[in-house]
């Protein structure tokens, strides 16, 4: 195995618990609560911003090792979602 393929995993590694005990979490607890009709917070705001830019820093990661593909395009979908419906909550407020 090479050093960038144990690097990878290591790193894939972190993202992934980060996402499933942390990100995921508060992700899905705030589209509740947008889908329910609420607007975001400056928390929930500050929240999206870092986990964007987690993902964005993710992205090579995810792009070189293909099983990770699918998963990568679900968590993009989320944030859509959450951020869409947040503004279409904002405009009706």
């Amino acid at each position: 195995m090479s050093n960038q393929t144990d690097d990878d995993a290591a790193t894939i590694q972190a993202l992934l618990d980060r996402l499933l005990n942390f990100r995921l979490p508060r992700a899905l607890a705030i589209k509740k609560r947008i889908d329910g009709g609420e607007r975001l917070t400056d928390s929930d705001i500050a929240f999206l911003k870092n986990a964007l830019e987690d993902a964005q820093n993710g992205q090579k990661f995810v792009a070189r090792n293909p099983e990770f593909h699918a998963l990568g395009a679900q968590i993009v979908q989320l944030y859509d979602d959450i951020i869409r419906r947040a503004t279409e909550n904002e405009k009706g407020a």
